[in-house]
């Protein structure tokens, strides 16, 4: 017996949907659009739970699928656009003949919602990596990386001298890479 096999579906359902929704919601800003991809992410997971390796967490899994599943709608929502000029004009008073919109050029395309969700998808798993190292290690890379706290700084805080800042940054990012290097190989 598989070890996925003893996922209970109503259980994922209840820890996992709540997160899935708000996460869904953040990209699509349509409750209706993002409950159906949620249900639809749940569906999917439960047909292919025994492709589900556990290398990552079930709520990262997860993620991923909803991810996928929204990238999918953006693409069929682009082939379906039939006016190329319908985003240039405001038609609210429902003729045909509209008002230019001012904020045209800011308009999302399928693109930059793709790299917006692949981005995310990354920062889940860089994440889950980060969640690896050891924790001082963490505290540094934190302090090096996120905080952009100056080398000095670091040593002082976490009482190391700089060839050992070096030494525990180095050893961070080759244990990231191969962490995040894991995740991505199919």
């Amino acid at each position: 017996m598989s070890e996925n096999n003893n996922i209970d579906p109503g259980h994922m359902v209840d820890e996992h949907s709540d997160y899935l929704l708000s996460f869904a919601m953040s990209k699509l800003q349509d409750l209706e659009l993002a409950k159906d991809m949620v249900q639809d992410t749940f569906v999917s997971a439960l047909t292919k739970i025994d492709k589900f390796e556990r290398r990552s967490k079930l709520r990262t899994w997860l993620t991923s699928i909803l991810n996928r599943k929204i990238i999918d709608h953006w693409r069929k929502a682009e082939t379906r656009y039939t006016d190329p000029a319908s985003h240039f004009f405001s038609k609210e008073d429902g003729s045909d003949n509209g008002h230019w919109l001012e904020n045209s050029g800011n308009q999302k395309t399928l693109e930059t919602v793709e790299d917006l969700i692949v981005k995310d998808e990354t920062y889940l798993e860089l994440g889950y990596c980060l969640e690896k190292l050891p924790e001082r290690w963490r505290g540094v890379v934190a302090a090096k990386y996120l905080k952009e706290s100056d080398s000095e700084t670091i040593c002082d805080d976490f009482e190391i001298t700089t060839s050992n800042l070096w030494v525990i940054i180095h050893r961070a990012k080759l244990v990231l890479r191969d962490c995040l290097k894991s995740k991505w190989e199919l």
